[in-house]
């Protein structure tokens, strides 16, 4: 056969790297009381760099669950069947503490260096992040269930991926989902039709439709039905203490857009057993403790997805060659990767400050709790937000390679919406910014003693401080509040972030963001810095080591 070229000008493939060497994550370890935990990140890291876990990642994305409604016989079983790098994956997650752990680690900093790890697995494959994270979000809900927590909670936390149908309190490790949405309420939960009636032992008989219910194969779910009292909150097992299948018929998995390595359902309770948590007619206020910390995990994911796809730019850039040299030696192109890099650092700094909240929170810090409620509602609005277009301009930077499947680019991309329509989508997540503010004032007084901390350090800093304090104060009746409610919470999360890049950040990446992001000396696509930005010191702190020079 007749050998018609040569491949050059290819970048070879982007393995053995460590997801880890990151230091604006490294740095949020160490300064927030997690640098016990560094070793486990780096071992993590490395894990997630290796060609063995980007397979699993692919053969996961590739080859998506099945979902088994019916056995040979005819026989109801409602199975889903999964790829078996899936449960290597899901393996790997809980055997490192990333689901519900922290809860039961009583050493300072457990959620922080548990937030580092949900950041560094997260970027090998990020679709069985959704039922690790809801593990984790599942055991502060629960706790308003004093018995129940004691039950489940110490499984919960166990770190052994036990995966099949079996009675819960059998096993050697659960897995924990959420059932909320319905079709005709979505975020709207308030208007949920799933019926709860008493069933004179003290459990619960539900009925009625779900509409999303994501990893419908965990053993245990929190779900909102109605009764008498109002919408309530409840603990549904797969299988019954008796070992039969309790009345929970998966219909179809959804045909989702990205995330498809993980399962997501349309269900039905038919008389499904379950037993109460919380007070009767109190379910938004109880299941708001879990949505809470998923939210996180949605912070977390995005700033993941950020740096893998800023890694991903920066491989590919540093070893394909336009006009005589590399393609990270242009300018131009210089400017979009250090652009990239600000926003993924900024997206890291914030993700890891609201996760050491949730550690201080635990431990009777009443001030960390009020900057989280406020906090983690405007993070989860901009930086969820920002994933989507970060994602399509890394992606750009490959140009055409990135748009084909093998760049695992297209994969980024599809993933990266989902974080910030998952938990409440982007008016959601605004509105709970402006419900934090009018009934919970101590949250803002937080706010502002997190972000004067850099007070003096940066004049734009210091202005984009002053400009949010009037924009507060003219906020005025609640329909006007509602209309600048997503550019408050825009204009929070990135005076936060500011603060936080002038006090711990790449003193680079701190200058460019300030200039940028608060100063107005900035386009509106990527790439668009001011001309005297530090690019050498922006790219020097976010490459990674293999392609640092």
């Amino acid at each position: 056969m007749t050998v018609t070229h040569e491949v050059t000008n290819q970048a070879p493939p982007l393995t053995g790297f460590s997801a880890a060497d990151d230091p604006a994550l490294l740095a949020a370890l160490r300064r927030d009381g997690g640098a016990w935990g560094e070793p486990e990140v780096l071992e993590l890291g490395a894990l997630a760099g290796s060609a063995a876990v980007q397979d699993q990642a692919r053969w996961a994305e590739e080859q998506p669950p099945r979902l088994h409604t019916h056995d040979r016989y005819g026989h109801r079983v409602d199975e889903v069947e999964f790829h078996p790098a899936w449960h290597q994956l899901m393996a790997t997650a809980v055997e490192h503490g990333l689901h519900a752990a922290p809860w039961t680690d009583a050493r300072p900093g457990a959620h922080l260096v548990r937030a580092a790890k949900f950041y560094v697995w997260s970027q090998a494959e990020p679709g069985h992040g959704c039922p690790v994270s809801m593990t984790y979000a599942a055991v502060p809900a629960l706790r308003a269930a004093p018995e129940l927590a004691a039950q489940y909670e110490p499984l919960l936390a166990a770190r052994t991926y036990d995966f099949g149908l079996r009675a819960p309190l059998t096993k050697h490790g659960l897995i924990a989902g959420m059932s909320m949405t319905e079709k005709q309420g979505g975020s709207d939960v308030r208007a949920n039709t799933t019926r709860a009636v008493p069933a004179g032992d003290g459990s619960y008989r539900l009925t009625g439709h779900k509409w999303f219910t994501s990893a419908p194969m965990s053993d245990v779910f929190l779900a909102l039905a109605q009764t008498d009292e109002g919408l309530s909150c409840f603990l549904v097992p797969r299988v019954l203490p008796d070992g039969t299948r309790n009345g929970m018929r998966l219909l179809r998995l959804k045909d989702k857009l990205g995330n498809r390595s993980n399962a997501s359902s349309e269900i039905e309770y038919e008389d499904a057993v379950a037993w109460p948590v919380g007070e009767p007619g109190r379910g938004v206020r109880t299941i708001v403790e879990m949505v809470n910390v998923t939210r996180l995990d949605c912070v977390l994911g995005s700033a993941a997805g950020m740096r893998a796809g800023l890694r991903q730019a920066l491989h590919h850039t540093a070893h394909r060659r336009a006009f005589g040299r590399e393609l990270d030696r242009q300018p131009l192109m210089r400017s979009v990767l250090a652009d990239l890099a600000v926003e993924s650092e900024a997206a890291t700094v914030l993700g890891m400050r609201l996760a050491a909240a949730v550690d201080r929170s635990q431990a009777g810090d009443a001030g960390e709790s009020a900057l989280r409620r406020l906090a983690l509602a405007a993070g989860k609005y901009w930086v969820c937000k920002r994933g989507s277009t970060h994602a399509a301009e890394a992606l750009e930077c490959l140009g055409g390679n990135g748009y084909v499947e093998d760049s695992g680019m297209p994969r980024l991309y599809r993933e990266a919406p989902l974080l910030s329509i998952w938990e409440g989508s982007g008016n959601v997540a605004a509105l709970d910014v402006l419900r934090a503010l009018t009934r919970e004032p101590a949250a803002l007084d937080a706010y502002f003693t997190e972000v004067e901390a850099a007070a003096g350090a940066d004049r734009r800093l210091d202005a984009a401080v002053a400009g949010l304090r009037k924009m507060l104060a003219a906020l005025g009746d609640p329909g006007r509040a509602q209309l600048m409610a997503r550019s408050l919470a825009e204009r929070l999360a990135l005076v936060l972030q500011g603060s936080l890049l002038v006090r711990h950040g790449t003193p680079a990446v701190a200058d460019a963001f300030c200039a940028s992001r608060l100063d107005g000396e900035w386009g509106h696509a990527f790439g668009t810095l001011p001309p005297d930005a530090d690019l050498d010191g922006i790219l020097g702190g976010a490459r990674t080591g293999r392609d640092a020079g």
